[in-house]
């Protein structure tokens, strides 16, 4: 945890502020959170960057209507979904999370339960070892929570560093969030797999850490969906990712052409060498790491994307449970139409 400008000294840990309903409601969350807030009442706050590493940022919004409606989750989940979105980006980087900057938009009728909200956002903190820093509160016709996350690293993972002969590895399951989104537009709940799922991602930061550290060329989380984000590496890395369908870690009784396009997944597809062994992997964090896919160069007449191959399991212990074996496409890759990711502006 770096030093932030703001110790605590006493009780005078946070400024001093007036009165009146706005502010009143920012004591209530201070209270609420506890020791976790820290330096609240100014017009910014001040961090020290931690010696030899360089500071990440990142900022991530959850809106209902958008990313959510009132009658799928409780209060507590939507603030810990949000906060766990927001502090992926930051895993996916490599990065611990230093302090979390949170910014609310709340509707009339959600002003009785901004203590629960608070609850679930100040969880997901906690388990991260940060501390929330400021923010801002504003009334508006829905509910918004908009996170500035700042985390540090000494080697920040980029998108643009995967290289040709790179395997492809997927930390956890697939397809869970798809699942409870699409029995909640048909009217049903959803299976309890796909609803813990949606409603209660985690963000991978420790294992974001040690991927780093391991020497990934390249990394993001899986936010827009496995083919969309692969598309998105291989676009800033000049190269093709090829995916396995058939190796997909799946989340329950989904089918590989729902896990490539679900979204909102939070875990982190890595670019890296193939000799890493993925039951080390398993062993440290009770997670799943699977090789989905390995990296080819742009050939004379393509351009940089993905392409799907069927592959060969040569060697022991493919996937979670082992090394990454000898893994062949047993067909030329070839480019397909992929699974559509999500595109905030599609609509």
């Amino acid at each position: 945890m770096t030093e932030l400008e703001h110790p605590t000294r006493g009780s005078a840990r946070h400024t001093p502020m007036a009165g009146g309903a706005e502010f009143d409601a920012i004591r209530a969350l201070i209270a609420r959170w506890g020791d976790l807030a820290h330096g609240i009442g100014d017009d910014a706050a001040v961090l020290q960057s931690p010696p030899g590493e360089e500071l990440v940022l990142s900022t991530d919004s959850s809106l209902e209507l958008v990313h959510f409606r009132e009658a799928w989750l409780t209060p507590e989940e939507i603030g810990a979904r949000a906060t766990a979105a927001a502090l992926s980006d930051l895993a996916a980087m490599g990065a611990r999370a230093l302090a979390v900057l949170v910014s609310l938009q709340v509707p009339s009728a959600w002003r009785n339960r901004l203590a629960p909200l608070a609850d679930g956002i100040g969880r997901v903190v906690r388990d991260a070892d940060a501390r929330i820093i400021g923010g801002n509160l504003t009334h508006g016709q829905q509910l918004g929570i908009t996170l500035t996350v700042i985390g540090s690293a000494v080697r920040p993972v980029r998108r643009r560093g995967a290289a040709a002969g790179d395997a492809l590895y997927v930390t956890g399951a697939l397809g869970g969030p798809r699942a409870a989104l699409l029995a909640w537009e048909r009217g049903e709940e959803p299976a309890p797999f796909a609803r813990a799922r949606f409603a209660s991602p985690v963000a991978r930061l420790r294992e974001g850490a040690w991927l780093a550290a391991a020497g990934a060329h390249a990394m993001i989380d899986v936010s827009d969906g496995l083919s969309a984000d692969a598309g998105h590496l291989a676009a800033a890395s000049g190269v093709i990712c090829e995916l396995w369908p058939d190796a997909l870690p799946l989340a329950g009784p989904v089918t590989p052409g729902e896990a490539l396009a679900s979204g909102e997944e939070y875990e982190l597809l890595v670019a890296l060498d193939a000799n890493l062994d993925p039951a080390d992997f398993a062993r440290r964090f009770g997670v799943s790491l699977t090789q989905v896919g390995s990296v080819r160069a742009v050939g004379a007449d393509q351009v940089a994307g993905v392409v799907l191959a069927e592959r060969e399991r040569g060697g022991e212990g493919h996937g979670t449970n082992g090394g990454a074996g000898s893994d062949v496409p047993t067909k030329p890759a070839a480019r397909v139409d992929l699974p559509a990711g999500h595109d905030h502006f599609s609509r």
